[in-house]
């Protein structure tokens, strides 16, 4: 067969692959491989040293220069790579010609990384399912007190209603046993399983409902509230409830960033992005994006990447629970939740992006880096 054919044959292959000649010369790579690699591809690399192209990851090239030691070949092996931390599974094979001599090496990858975040992820929801047994059990046991504190505190207010100070202490023990009890119950939310009622979403309406929901929550004092809502935008295919409480939630912590004076900046529209899911290797697509943007102080870099972390909390009272049940119900349906900060820290943007059914009618598609009219879009 033509050279040609074995060329678009390498070049179709979803896993990666380099060939090289006994000299060490490039012969052959594909796109697949210069991706799992982090390397920049080059029109001249053909030819060139091997070393040289992929001089950024010293380990594939210790690899191929082993392959013609006189060490048997390894049929399956790993190596992670410093530079990007990624695990590679490769088969490494000898090339020969039709005299049998060898004059060159093949090698065939992939990247494991997500594989590994897969079974990290199984693992974790088998620890998280003997957790909600038992987290259940606690809080069955936990709650009837804290219920008993709580009607009791309120007997002893109506009958000690000419004592002030008594009143007071009766208040804080109710509103300190309600806290707890709100506690119990985002634990028992943390652990348990997302389970979803599946079902068309108006988005526009959820998150009107959401905006609502939150004003309730938190004063908006001198709050300015801009909404940016793409017109026709189609349904999305999740549980209303819980993605209503998603948005609820996120507004909520821009009011009390902002402490009654800034600009919050509700968003949403149809976008083509990459990938829409944090927790699985999807195809590219087309998705809903919201973002909820506020111009408060923003979110200091050296917590950003651990507000999601259960139990991260930068609230006197908070449970630092709420943004890791937001991400959890966000991975449920084969979404992305991003934080982003503006220039110099200030202004925080969360970013939803939820994929669309693929039964939905598209509407025009706006570009992702299509800015947010009204009001901040930190980068």
């Amino acid at each position: 067969m033509p050279e040609r054919f074995y060329r678009d044959l390498i070049s179709g292959m979803r896993n990666g692959v380099v060939v090289i000649r006994r000299d060490g010369r490039l012969v052959a790579i594909n796109d697949a491989a210069y991706a799992s690699l982090d390397v920049l591809a080059s029109a001249g690399d053909v030819g060139r040293p091997i070393a040289e192209v992929l001089a950024d990851v010293p380990e594939i090239v210790r690899v191929l220069e082993h392959a013609f030691g006189s060490d048997p070949l390894p049929n399956r092996a790993e190596v992670r790579l410093s530079r990007t931390g990624r695990s590679i599974g490769f088969t490494l094979s000898l090339v020969r010609n039709p005299l049998g001599e060898v004059n060159g090496a093949a090698l065939f990858f992939r990247d494991l990384t997500r594989v590994e975040q897969q079974e990290e992820r199984e693992r974790l929801r088998d620890r998280l399912a003997a957790l909600g047994e038992m987290a259940a059990a606690i809080a069955h046991e936990v709650k009837n007190p804290l219920a008993g504190i709580e009607v009791m505190s309120g007997l002893l207010k109506r009958r000690l209603t000419d004592n002030p100070e008594a009143q007071a202490m009766l208040n804080d023990i109710i509103s300190e046993a309600k806290m707890a009890n709100a506690i119990v119950l985002e634990v028992l939310d943390f652990v348990r399983p997302v389970r979803l009622h599946v079902e068309p979403v108006a988005v526009n309406e959820l998150l009107q409902d959401s905006l609502l929901m939150a004003e309730s929550l938190v004063p908006r004092r001198d709050v300015a509230v801009s909404v940016d809502l793409a017109d026709n935008l189609p349904d999305i295919e999740g549980d209303g409830h819980q993605l209503r409480q998603v948005c609820t939630n996120l507004l909520t912590n821009a009011f009390e960033a902002l402490n009654g004076h800034g600009r919050v900046l509700l968003r949403a529209a149809v976008v083509r992005r990459l990938t829409f899911a944090s927790t699985a290797d999807h195809a590219p697509g087309t998705g809903v994006e919201i973002e909820i943007v506020d111009d408060g102080p923003g979110i200091p870099d050296t917590i950003r990447e651990r507000i999601f972390n259960p139990f991260f909390t930068t609230k006197p009272r908070g449970s630092g629970l709420g943004l890791s049940i937001v991400r959890k119900v966000v991975d449920a349906h084969e979404g992305r939740i991003e934080v982003l900060s503006g220039v110099d820290g200030a202004g925080t943007c969360f970013r939803l992006l939820l994929p669309l059914s693929p039964s939905l009618e598209h509407p025009p598609v706006q570009s992702p880096d299509a800015g947010a009219p009204g009001g901040p879009r930190p980068r």
